[in-house]
């Protein structure tokens, strides 16, 4: 997930690390705070696999900075990333909002809609927080008053998902 949004961001421009890091953490937000530990050895090893180009300008105020940007190298894997993202992309909410995010760099709009049917299919999938012999629990189903406001928000969220994925793909398929 850091590899793509590192990729993602720079796909839209050259940026230094710093703001590389503020537009990561605006995108993953609290839930999934990026830490220069593991920031800066993710830039080092996409630079080592000649994905990343940096130079260094001078700073405003402060030190030299360096500057990240996308080689060729890198935009070919940003966008095999993006056709095929791996099952945790496609079922983990916050790493699926990361894929979206930069969904729009893929020129095809058939492997775009694709990307968004694996969510759809996922989404379509029984499923809950908790489980009575191996069956989901539905919020009607649950004396929690907590548990209960979980599934009922989580069924509302994810009926919201599903009718803007169904209607992205319908927008995606007409223009193919």
């Amino acid at each position: 997930m850091l590899e793509l949004s590192i990729l993602g961001f720079l796909a839209e421009q050259p940026l230094h690390g710093y703001e590389l890091k503020e537009r990561i953490k605006a995108l993953s937000g609290h839930v999934r705070p990026v830490s220069d530990g593991a920031l800066y050895p993710a830039i080092t090893r996409l630079v080592t696999a000649g994905k990343l180009d940096q130079h260094t300008e001078d700073g405003t105020s402060a030190a030299p900075r360096r500057v990240l940007s996308l080689t060729e190298t890198g935009r070919a894997d940003l966008l095999e990333r993006l056709r095929h993202p791996k099952q945790t992309e496609i079922t983990d909410h916050v790493r699926f909002n990361t894929v979206l995010a930069f969904l729009r760099h893929l020129p095809d709009r058939r492997e775009q809609a694709d990307v968004l049917r694996r969510r759809l299919d996922f989404l379509r999938t029984p499923a809950s927080f908790f489980y009575r012999d191996g069956e989901p629990v539905r919020a009607e189903e649950t004396q929690d008053l907590f548990r209960q406001g979980m599934l009922r928000v989580a069924r509302a969220t994810g009926a919201a998902e599903r009718e803007w994925l169904t209607e992205a793909i319908d927008r995606l398929d007409q223009a193919s």
